[in-house]
């Protein structure tokens, strides 16, 4: 009895542990199937995002290669500048050396008038004593009065009007304005002009003004108190009264005043300027005379402005010299 129920349990064992085997097998065998089929593709198709990104990309090699060429034109050029910056860098040392070669000559030209004005200055034959001493009552010899020739027709004053000239010698310019004026009994026409060119009476701009004794006074009276600006260098006004008032068959004079001319300007190339404007004429005279006074208003002040007062003698000196006129240096710029 007991023998049958162990035998009956024994199969009931061996069964299920064939049924538990026959799982795992079917589980195995469905794994493999699984792993040895791939999946098939049915159907391919492209993204339609692929066209935009490969014409991009196109377009980028185009644009690398093109930047490419670019850079190349441009390092070029680069060293195309720098070519011409060096040789415009020459350029301007040669240049340099050339424009010191030229002020340095100018320089001692300069000097050299310096010295011949210190002399003629000490040699001048037209002072304030000598006027004196020949009195109103010197005869007049072919049209000359103690070395300035008085046969012009019409005549300009240039003044120079700075404040060393307007608050030293004021009073001393005005005498010697009717001196000359004294000189000319009658004349066609009078101009006042200060260094600058500009004019003492606007109206008259471009015209003479009529010669008659009130005329006279009125220019006496008005220059008293005339004191526009002025950068104390007679070239302005010397050039612009040659040319708005000289006509062809007309004799002028101009009598430049003043008392220095400042070390920045060129005492030859004032000369140089003056003598294109003031041509000579075919018989060799120039278009007008030019006479100078000088003002030895700097001599009473530093030492140090005493070079511009030789620079002024020096440079209308020559002028005068140039152009048929006369140079005056006066011994005193204080009024009798």
């Amino acid at each position: 009895m007991s023998r049958r129920r162990r035998s009956t349990e024994d199969n009931g064992g061996i069964a299920f542990l064939d049924v538990i085997s026959c799982g795992f097998g079917a589980i195995i065998l469905l794994l493999m199937i699984t792993e040895n089929s791939a999946p098939v593709t049915l159907e391919s198709t492209e993204s339609p995002r692929d066209e935009p990104i490969a014409e991009l990309q196109e377009t980028l090699f185009e644009i690398r290669g093109e930047t490419e060429i670019v850079n190349r034109d441009l390092n070029a050029r680069r060293e195309q500048l720098s070519a011409y910056q060096q040789r415009i860098a020459r350029l301007e040392r040669e240049m340099s050396n050339i424009r010191g070669e030229f002020e340095t000559s100018d320089e001692t030209a300069d000097q050299m008038q310096q010295e011949q004005s210190q002399l003629a200055i000490a040699k001048q034959s037209l002072t304030e004593e000598m006027q004196r001493l020949l009195g109103q009552s010197f005869a007049r010899e072919e049209n000359v009065i103690g070395g300035i020739p008085v046969d012009s027709e019409y005549i300009i004053f240039i003044i120079d009007t700075s404040g060393s000239m307007f608050y030293n010698a004021w009073p001393r310019v005005l005498s010697m304005v009717d001196e000359i004026l004294n000189v000319y009994p009658e004349v066609q026409g009078i101009q006042v002009m200060n260094d600058m060119g500009d004019y003492m009476f606007p109206a008259y701009r471009g015209q003479w003004i009529p010669d008659t004794p009130a005329r006279r006074q009125a220019i006496i009276s008005t220059l008293r108190n005339w004191a526009p600006f002025s950068n104390s260098s007679p070239v302005e006004g010397i050039t612009r009264a040659i040319s708005a008032f000289y006509q062809p068959g007309q004799k002028v004079s101009i009598y430049s005043f003043g008392d220095d001319f400042q070390q920045g300007g060129s005492i030859t190339r004032v000369i140089e300027t003056v003598d294109r404007i003031n041509a000579d004429q075919n018989d060799g005279s120039r278009l007008v005379r030019i006479h100078a006074v000088g003002f030895p208003v700097l001599f009473d002040l530093d030492p140090r402005f005493h070079e511009s007062v030789y620079r002024f003698a020096t440079l209308m000196r020559e002028l005068a010299e140039r152009n048929g006129g006369s140079f005056v240096g006066l011994n005193s710029y204080q009024a009798n």
